[in-house]
């Protein structure tokens, strides 16, 4: 029984990544109903873990479960949007104000590493985003607070839904990626104050890109 309920659990959250792409890459909508039947003859499997898949999303703020409608993808308005984003810069903030002189060359290497990675899937703006979050959230690491950790992993899925969305124009991930090798050379310069100046316009620079997508009311 245990080693059902744990393999039922680990289907549900491969399910619920494989709506979260879908939802990334737009192949559904703010507003699209999500149809249990699809998703379980799409993935051949019962409909018990693609409704637990569906729970899951709505904890993660992505849909919202609507009498006699069913289950919706939610999409944000534009002052949701701003919230998440001001969410993020203030816990970033806070994470480079901890750092003091203690950047160390493990943390630096890992946000190196990570920038590497992204030039190389500048092209694949879903990998793109993925590795952008786990770039911030190294900043977050950083400051070796459990506080701001688990506050920043709260933001996850409805932060990286927003990142992809602000990675759709031509130019907008080569930006990021200069943005994000200045933001390591000021780092290891200790420049702390230029970090922050440069984190807050770029955290503006998100919210100005995705605006548009900003739906007009939440369900």
């Amino acid at each position: 029984m245990e080693r059902n309920l744990i393999s039922n659990n680990a289907l549900s959250n491969l399910i619920k990544e494989r709506i979260t792409e879908d939802i990334l890459f737009g192949n559904v909508q703010p507003g699209e109903k999500l149809i249990e039947t699809q998703y379980a003859d799409r993935l051949g499997t019962s409909r018990a873990p693609i409704r637990e898949a569906f729970y899951l999303l709505e904890l993660e703020g992505l849909v919202k479960k609507i009498p006699r409608k069913g289950t919706v993808v939610k999409g944000f308005t534009a002052e949701e949007m701003k919230d998440l984003l001001e969410i993020r810069n203030f816990l970033e903030e806070q994470a480079i104000n901890k750092l003091g002189n203690t950047a160390n060359s493990e943390f630096l290497n890992k946000m190196e590493r990570l920038l590497i990675q992204m030039e190389e899937n500048r092209d694949d703006r879903s990998s793109y985003a993925k590795l952008n979050y786990e770039f911030h959230f190294q900043l977050i690491l950083a400051s070796r607070s459990d506080v701001l950790k688990n506050f920043y992993s709260r933001l996850g899925t409805p932060l990286l839904l927003l990142q992809s969305m602000s990675f759709m124009g031509e130019k907008s991930i080569e930006k990021s990626l200069q943005e994000h090798k200045e933001l390591i050379s000021l780092i290891k310069q200790q420049e702390l104050e230029k970090a922050l100046t440069l984190l807050r316009s770029h955290n503006q620079d998100v919210f100005l890109r995705i605006e548009k997508h900003a739906t007009k009311s939440i369900y």
